[in-house]
């Protein structure tokens, strides 16, 4: 793909969306960071509907590490994977209290030292909690590159490093919003739906869906 329809496109997803923000509902980044980790093979929207009670009892990292594991998995026992989640974020919790001062850490080291914490949700805090112009690569935003070959890799990593080299600085910041959200709801994984992408045109996917003939 060329610069001109790499920047294109991004024009395009920032015309439609010129203010993009992650689905999750929190208010301070320790609530994005207990929503992302919980959001691992999860829904955002189930996500939302734990954590509106959850996060009204234990808003910060010392009230949640005074729930304990036990109390926790009362508030997240509807999400996939809780049990080891919940150990996760006790975990995380203990360490931002003793070491950090009861606040999350603003170093992608530092991120990925708490558990149940890898790059993907580093970046995601680093991203949508600090600005950082950098870009989290889930499944969504893996798909998108790919298939419209706005930055293609063979893993995340790879596609990650190619977003950030291939973004404008201008777009970088909220590539990753514009990205996971055009995947989440237009470039879907069994059907991507085509006829109402505003960026079918300049997208070098071959395998295009076509609009559905009513009647």
């Amino acid at each position: 793909m060329n610069p001109a329809k790499r920047i294109a496109i991004y024009s395009r997803l920032r015309e439609q969306n010129p203010h993009p923000d992650t689905e999750l509902e929190y208010r301070t980044p320790f609530q994005l960071l207990v929503a992302v980790i919980l959001s691992a093979q999860a829904t955002d929207v189930g996500v939302n509907k734990a954590t509106a009670k959850l996060f009204p009892v234990a808003p910060g990292p010392q009230s949640m590490l005074d729930l304990g594991v036990a109390g926790l998995k009362r508030y997240i026992k509807t999400i996939g994977l809780y049990n080891s989640k919940a150990e996760n974020i006790i975990k995380t919790c203990r360490i931002l209290v003793e070491r950090h001062g009861g606040e999350v850490p603003r170093s992608r080291e530092e991120l990925e030292a708490l558990p149940g914490v890898g790059r993907k949700t580093a970046n995601v805090i680093l991203n949508t909690a600090f600005g950082e112009p950098v870009i989290a690569v889930d499944t969504h935003i893996f798909r998108v590159a790919n298939r419209t070959r706005i930055a293609t890799g063979k893993t995340p990593r790879e596609v990650e490093a190619r977003l950030t080299k291939l973004t404008p600085e201008e777009f970088r910041k909220d590539a990753h919003h514009w990205l996971i959200l055009h995947g989440r709801y237009v470039c879907k994984a069994r059907r991507p739906d085509c006829p109402v992408c505003i960026i079918s045109d300049l997208c070098e996917y071959r395998y295009k869906t076509l609009a559905t003939i009513a009647g």
